[in-house]
């Protein structure tokens, strides 16, 4: 058993009920999310595809506890995210939940390594275990080698497994990686699909990913497709 899954038990990992998310501007009001309900199993990898101005941002936001829904309930690892205030949510996204964005928003002073460190020495872990970590983590996206250089250093696609192996540092059980890809090559984002699938049988980690490219809906475990703020199960492409 990965030392990840010490979860609340066998059931979903994560279990969307009715989730509705309303912005007003002057007069006008826009549902962005209309009734949204879905469950993840643990250890699955779930696309969520739709166009921009979907609602795929605003559904990963309210996930992540990032924003506040206008009505509807997300339980994570057993947890209402939508109740927590805001020390419970902090506690939310630094020890269960992690974030990938399409920029990888690494900090350019740093060196791999210590962007990798970043969320291990907020929480104050050890150094040896943060060494460890750290070893551990660049290990795993291919990039041992590369533990001293800097951003400007890298390419786009190893930056974004830089940004990865941070989003992992902290042992979450439920990765969010908005448009992953968006920023990247085809080659390059055939080479972080695989990547993602190391990583759950690595760390025991789910993973949604909000996209819309097709390569890496190839990878899913289950598709989901959000169009106008309604979110529906879609049948896997066929695979070559």
């Amino acid at each position: 058993m990965s030392e990840n899954q010490n979860g609340a038990g066998d059931g979903p990992i994560l279990a969307v009920r009715d989730l509705v998310r309303t912005f007003r501007t002057g007069k006008v009001e826009v549902q962005a999310l209309r009734g949204v309900s879905f469950t993840m199993a643990r250890g699955e990898l779930v696309v969520l595809k739709g166009r921009s101005g979907s609602g795929k941002t605003t559904l990963l936001n309210l996930i992540g506890g990032l924003d506040k829904p206008t009505s509807g309930t997300v339980v994570l690892d057993g947890r209402e995210v939508t109740s927590l205030d805001e020390d419970g949510l902090i506690r939310l996204r630094r020890e269960t939940i992690s974030f990938v964005f399409q920029s990888h928003g690494l900090i350019p002073v740093l060196s791999a390594a210590e962007n990798v460190e970043v969320p291990l020495r907020l929480a104050r872990t050890a150094p040896a275990e943060r060494d460890r970590r750290v070893e551990t983590l660049l290990a795993l996206v291919g990039l041992a080698d590369h533990a001293r250089q800097r951003p400007y250093e890298l390419s786009g696609g190893q930056r974004q497994r830089v940004a990865i192996a941070r989003a992992l540092a902290s042992r979450p059980r439920l990765l969010l990686a908005d448009e992953p890809t968006g920023q990247l090559d085809s080659e390059t984002s055939r080479a972080i699909m695989p990547l993602l699938r190391a990583v759950i049988a690595a760390e025991g980690v789910t993973v949604l990913v909000a996209t819309h490219d097709p390569i890496v809906i190839e990878h899913a475990d289950r598709l989901l497709a959000i169009t106008d703020g309604i979110v529906t199960e879609e049948p896997l492409p066929a695979r070559a």
